[in-house]
């Protein structure tokens, strides 16, 4: 399969939280980067659908409330253990200053989940000292 993915991405695994024809589903991420994530699910939105989710970030008080763009689909029939059922999302901003945000959250979830060095090589950037 051809590599489409604009940033590294890191396995993070995060509850998902978001709603669906006003049922709620609670959902996991397979990976993230500062551009999207993947979202582990039997229940995948449709291609090109707009939605606010949040993400619980254990050292968090309060979810991150983020908007993305389904970019991708795997349906179930077609999942793989390397490629699980689930729908790839692009992150949508209000801004340049939402966009900086998340992409330093992104950063230091990577950093944590990875370590300093592993995270920086994926990132493209020298490890902080």
């Amino acid at each position: 399969m051809e590599e489409r993915r604009e940033a590294a991405r890191a396995p993070i695994e995060l509850k998902v939280e978001y709603k669906r024809l006003n049922v709620f589903f609670a959902d996991y991420t397979k990976n993230i980067s500062k551009g999207g994530t993947f979202i582990k699910t039997n229940r995948p939105l449709e291609v090109g659908t707009e939605f606010v989710f949040a993400l619980v970030v254990p050292t968090f008080r309060e979810p991150l409330r983020l908007r993305g763009f389904v970019q991708r689909v795997v349906p179930q029939d077609q999942a793989t253990e390397s490629s699980p059922a689930g729908m790839s999302i692009r992150f949508l901003y209000r801004d340049d200053e939402e966009r900086r945000a998340v992409e330093t959250l992104v950063e230091q979830l990577m950093s944590a989940e990875l370590g300093e060095l592993l995270s920086s090589r994926l990132l493209g950037r020298p490890p902080r000292t």
